[in-house]
């Protein structure tokens, strides 16, 4: 199924993402995991397409696990800086052969003193947008960036930018990572004033390592509120108190998205079964009425 088509239904929906092991002898691990997750029933299941290629070539292949093994509709991304034209042509026809119709269109994280595009690259996601739309009958989903790109200056040109992406043939957004849902509410109005209609699920990190944290926002350009600070600051040093605590937080989240409108959630849960499955079990009679 499209996910576009999954997204139009009357109710809550939750996906989960899975990425693809950097060792092949990590595999069949990622493939437990994969199982595991895709046990709680989501309504799809993203898995990434690894930075400079190391991943990739995996990803179709757990995609197509998860989808005709599993029953369970897979997202498989694509991104331009681990691809030539000629690969992202490949794995369409592959995604095509096996039947998955939804791509996640990236540009990608590039590479540090990586030489990018090269001749035979995609240079914007919006262009890997238009050529997944005209190869096929894929529904395609694109990113977006609730607190702005941290390439854009300003976040009235990063949604103009989002705007063109969209009317590239974009059928769905999944947000980066955010940690303060009024940020989220403030992006929904903003870009829906411009014009951008499609569906927008909201992306949620369940943050269980206080050491990664720091980090990852320090890339990602992400806002930490002082309640969320302050959690890290008590339980950090804690892997297990930190773990029931980013659980926590992270639910918290959910509900108060759910309860304010926003009812497609992706779960960034990292190859972690066991935090998917906390915060299902947290959630289970509001996922329970809302999916109804």
């Amino acid at each position: 199924m499209k996910i576009s088509e999954i997204l139009k239904q009357n109710k809550v929906t939750v996906s989960f993402e899975a990425f693809p092991p950097k060792q092949d002898s990590a595999y069949d691990d990622v493939v437990a995991a994969v199982e595991s997750m895709c046990a709680l029933s989501p309504d799809f299941m993203s898995v990434t397409y690894g930075a400079g290629g190391g991943t990739s070539k995996n990803t179709v292949k757990i995609a197509d696990y998860v989808q005709n093994k599993l029953g369970v509709t897979a997202l498989a991304h694509l991104t331009c800086v681990s691809s030539t034209k000629e690969k992202v042509s490949s794995v369409l026809d592959d995604l095509a052969k096996s039947n998955i119709k939804n791509v996640l269109a990236l540009r990608g994280d590039i590479p540090k003193d990586a030489a990018f595009p090269l001749p035979n690259q995609y240079k914007y996601a919006y262009e890997l947008v238009r050529e997944i739309k005209e190869r096929g009958d894929f529904c395609v989903g694109a990113a977006c960036y609730p607190e702005g790109h941290t390439e854009c200056v300003h976040q009235a040109d990063d949604i103009e930018h989002l705007k063109h992406k969209v009317d590239c043939g974009v059928d769905f957004l999944t947000t980066q990572m955010f940690f303060d849902n009024n940020v989220l509410y403030n992006f929904l109005y903003r870009i829906r004033e411009k014009g951008i209609t499609v569906p927008v699920i909201a992306g949620i990190m369940p943050v269980t390592n206080g050491k990664q944290i720091a980090r990852t926002c320090e890339l990602s350009g992400t806002y930490l509120p002082t309640r969320f600070k302050a959690i890290v600051d008590k339980f950090g040093e804690n892997p297990d108190a930190m773990r029931q605590a980013g659980i926590a937080y992270a639910t918290e989240q959910i509900i108060d998205l759910i309860a304010n409108g926003v009812n497609h959630i992706h779960i960034y849960s990292m190859n972690k079964p066991e935090i998917a499955t906390a915060i299902m079990s947290n959630l289970s009679v509001i996922l329970g009425e809302g999916r109804k």
